[in-house]
């Protein structure tokens, strides 16, 4: 995949996933604080023209831009998704398309007008971290359709190659040679975590989705990925159903303390 360019300026990125549900199930896991969050990041929504879409990426980052056309449960447009102060301004445009069979398309788009593409690798970027977070959402909506969700991440740096990286992180957690529909369990000393294996990717993030059973139902995302000269190493947890606040409160710390200890930020 990569940037579209047309004759009048106009380039983009698209991604889009077929999923279980009806429009309005859809909608609600796309356009919605609650439904957002449950696969992505932290967000709150004015369901509105004119209301704010704030999306919290954690260490301080935050994203927000303004609703411009809202027509649920079919699309919705934000506008002032740039990266950055100097960058061109962006539109984002979200498509809800009904298929035969009960399930929807989901579509992002995000468009830019520029003469130069001094943009588009950062835009590639973006449109390679939508194929997992979409990885999520279709996962969330087959097994959790409707079902509170409590989530968090943890993170930190680690020094090497990539895959010293990856093997550092991944061989506590029971992943070593993982396979796809693998049941995979952590060591006695990492924080208790079991379940089977969804989906494995290499390339620049190498990362690995597991459907959990412990501690609590829901999705846990690994990943290692070049970060300057270092590599950031992340695990993020969906944990859904009536114990899912219990599950986060228990083990946000404990996974927070693990990843200080073996991959701390300072570096």
């Amino acid at each position: 995949m990569s940037v579209n360019a047309g004759d009048d300026g106009r380039r983009f990125v698209q991604v889009e996933v077929e999923v279980p549900g009806s429009p309005e199930e859809v909608w609600r896991a796309i356009a919605t604080g609650p439904g957002i969050s449950s696969w992505f990041v932290p967000t709150e929504v004015e369901e509105r023209v004119g209301g704010a879409f704030t999306a919290n990426f954690g260490m301080g980052m935050e994203s927000t831009s303004t609703i411009a056309e809202w027509d649920p449960p079919r699309s919705f447009r934000k506008d002032g998704d740039g990266m950055d102060p100097d960058a061109p301004p962006v539109a984002t445009e979200w498509f809800v398309e009904a298929k035969s069979g009960g399930t929807c398309v989901v579509r992002v788009v995000h468009s830019w007008f520029a003469s130069t593409d001094e943009w588009d690798g950062q835009w590639e970027a973006v449109e390679q971290g939508w194929i997992s977070f979409f990885s999520i959402l279709r996962l969330s909506l087959i097994h959790f359709p409707g079902q509170p969700c409590s989530a968090f991440d943890a993170a930190g740096m680690s020094s090497g190659s990539q895959s010293e990286a990856w093997t550092a992180l991944a061989v506590p957690i029971g992943l070593t040679d993982a396979m796809v529909g693998q049941e995979v369990r952590s060591s006695a000393f990492v924080p208790g975590l079991s379940g089977k294996v969804e989906s494995i990717r290499h390339g620049e993030e190498q990362s690995i989705m597991i459907l959990t059973s412990e501690p609590e139902p829901g999705i846990c995302y690994v990943s290692a990925m070049p970060m300057g000269e270092l590599n950031y190493v992340s695990i993020r947890f969906y944990f859904f159903g009536d114990g899912a606040a219990a599950a986060k409160a228990k083990f946000e710390p404990e996974w927070s303390v693990w990843f200080a200890e073996r991959f701390p930020m300072g570096y």
